[in-house]
């Protein structure tokens, strides 16, 4: 009996799966699911970043979640536990894997800091080519969820202006339409990431998104 109990304690497939009803979409990468003993559990999508709420597409992110898995039942396999105690992991509504799916439609960031899956990064970078979802949106609209976190909301594809260039941000703000092709080849010689977004979407230099995920510089788009 001893022997059965700590199979039952540590076997991964019990100790990672929940199963239940998907009862509440909070935004587009957090859902809250009712498991059988009639609990709630909130989930936190593994390996993806939708925009904010308030974020251009925020709305839309969430409404793509609601689609895919709202009042469905779902497994989830659990990957971790957030700074927040909330689960992390996988949902599975039957076949359909809702992470990617929402990269595939353009309503998330693959989460480059905490994914390990390999099959995100090519699936945004194919929903990024065809400009589905987010990715429709104007290039400073485009702006990675957790850069717009860290500057409470503030964020934009635009580089900020240095010290030194406070006083022309007038001038600063604009760069962007002053911007033609020119000899620039490497991300070392840009300036800046809306510079390099630049010369990745208006002029071709996919050689600055060396590991082909459509994010150029990473080093400044990150």
């Amino acid at each position: 009996m001893l022997l059965v109990a700590l199979l039952l304690t540590t076997s991964p497939a019990l100790a990672a799966d929940l199963l239940g009803q998907v009862v509440g979409i909070q935004d587009g990468d957090t859902l809250t699911l009712l498991t059988p003993e009639r609990r709630q559990v909130r989930v936190r999508l593994y390996g993806i970043d939708a925009p904010e709420s308030r974020q251009p597409y925020g709305t839309r992110a969430q409404q793509e979640l609601s689609a895919l898995a709202f009042r469905k039942q779902v497994r989830v396999t659990v990957e971790d536990t957030d700074q927040y105690g909330r689960t992390v992991g996988r949902v599975w509504a039957g076949s359909l894997d809702v992470s990617a799916e929402l990269v595939r439609r353009g309503a998330a960031w693959v989460y480059r800091q905490y994914n390990r899956d390999p099959m995100l990064p090519p699936l945004e970078a194919e929903a990024r080519q065809a400009k589905r979802g987010l990715w429709a949106l104007p290039a400073s609209e485009q702006v990675q969820p957790w850069v717009w976190r860290r500057n409470g909301g503030r964020a934009t594809a635009t580089a900020q202006p240095s010290a030194a260039g406070r006083a022309g941000a007038t001038a600063s703000s604009s760069s962007t339409a002053d911007l033609s092709c020119g000899s620039k080849r490497y991300c070392t010689q840009m300036s800046s990431c809306a510079e390099a977004q630049f010369y990745f979407r208006q002029c071709g230099l996919s050689r600055l998104a060396g590991d082909r995920d459509g994010v150029p510089c990473e080093q400044l788009c990150r």
